[in-house]
């Protein structure tokens, strides 16, 4: 099950490879070797993710940094700070100095804080309670990634069937405004489950902006990645070939390789001649076993009940298969495109992954917001990605801004497939 998968693989620059130290910590505020800056400011959340930044980071040296010193650098902003934004801020300075993957503080006003809580909610099982009515996990919200590039928000990605896909928004868009107001992540949506929110948005640089409205509805993170990746399975007719596309947005649980399974053996893409295997973006977590499914000298089992029904296990896939990567492509799902490689499964299409491959942990805060801390090293076949990811065998840039939904790298990949297979 998702919610007690305890060495689930996951995500991001602000991600883990595997879920560790589930045990419960000793207390911050009782610890031998406690940090005792100046008592002016209350910063007491500061000093908790400085404490287990220096007793829990993979690096025990801390990358030669002298942490005193560091700590006391960027204490003053956070002292200064008036907004929960603005204090994250002053720790993301302070877990920069670190320069590594899945080393992040994140707010309530982020959907990845959602995001990343629920698929961390094993190691975080005893503090969901005191943040979450009823212990659930879930956010006000659409279904959709947005990215920030040169301070406006452009859509990235969008949920198969979900709000902001069936309104009309398109990857690429520019959201520049909801109900008048500045667009925010979570803000523009809390309290308007059942109504609709308009948004000012721009699909052509220097053109006026339309208005799209959008229902909010409650997002359960975990429900919604697990629906994505049988909803976004599609067959695609390119050069009298039917290419199947299916888009794995997290990995960080075995039910979303099921799901993959499912998709490919018995449902929609099933009578594929090609497949194109998209894990560009969202969160990692993948397990390197995931690759077996490409490995067709292993064996499929077929069993089959009284009533006539057949299930697959170790199911393979046969047929070719293309992947689809870019920098935020990370974690988990860099160890898969490593793998698919260096195997020669098939061609990866793309650009680099993000280089973000360590093993990382979550922390609720006292006050409710998110650390995610690097814990463990991380190196596939004896090589080290952090830093570094994995470059394609096809490089295909794409700039996502104002692209109305065009998207050049799957057509690539798409082609490919339809000339080749």
């Amino acid at each position: 099950m998702r919610k007690t998968d305890m060495r689930a693989f996951v995500r991001s620059g602000a991600l883990a490879v595997a879920v560790a130290g589930a045990q419960a910590l000793p207390s911050l505020m009782s610890e031998a070797r406690a940090y005792e800056p100046k008592r002016e400011d209350d910063t007491a959340v500061y000093e908790e993710v400085w404490r287990l930044v220096r007793d829990r980071f993979y690096d025990p040296k801390l990358k030669g940094l002298d942490w005193q010193a560091t700590g006391d650098k960027h204490r003053a902003a956070y002292a200064a700070a008036k907004t929960d934004t603005q204090r994250s801020t002053a720790i993301n300075a302070l877990l920069g100095e670190l320069d590594a993957s899945h080393t992040h503080h994140y707010t309530k006003e982020e959907t990845a804080y959602y995001e990343l809580v629920d698929i961390f909610a094993y190691p975080l099982r005893r503090e969901i309670p005191k943040h979450f009515s009823g212990g659930k996990v879930r956010y006000a919200g659409v279904g959709m990634f947005t990215r920030d590039i040169n301070g406006k928000t452009f859509v990235t990605a969008l949920f198969p069937n979900g709000p902001a896909e069936r309104a009309g928004l398109l990857a690429g868009d520019e959201i520049v405004a909801a109900d008048g107001k500045p667009f925010q992540q979570i803000g523009s949506f809390r309290g308007k489950v059942g109504e609709k929110v308009a948004l000012a948005v721009r699909r052509a640089a220097g053109e006026a902006t339309i208005e799209i409205a959008v229902a909010p509805k409650w997002i359960d993170p975990g429900e919604m990645f697990e629906a994505a990746v049988r909803d976004s399975a599609r067959i695609i007719e390119a050069n009298g070939k039917r290419i199947g596309y299916v888009r794995v947005y997290s990995y960080a649980g075995s039910e979303y390789q099921r799901q993959l399974e499912d998709v490919l053996s018995e449902g929609k893409l099933k009578d594929a001649d090609a497949l194109v295997w998209d894990l560009r973006d969202g969160w990692g977590g993948a397990h390197p076993r995931y690759l077996s499914i490409f490995n067709t000298y292993g064996p499929t089992l077929a069993l089959t009940g009284r009533k006539g029904a057949t299930h697959l296990v170790g199911y393979r896939w046969g047929k070719p298969v293309a992947m689809l990567v870019n920098d935020g492509t990370r974690s988990g799902k860099e160890v898969l495109a490593y793998g698919f490689k260096k195997n020669g499964f098939g061609q990866v299409v793309g650009e680099r992954t993000a280089g973000a491959l360590l093993a990382g942990t979550a922390f609720l805060l006292s006050d409710g917001s998110l650390l995610i801390l690097a814990v463990e090293d991380a190196a596939v076949d004896g090589e080290r990605l952090e830093g570094k990811g994995v470059a394609p065998t096809i490089e295909v840039p794409f700039d996502v801004r104002y692209a109305a939904g065009k998207d050049p790298q799957l057509d690539r990949a798409i082609g490919v497939l339809a000339d080749g297979a």
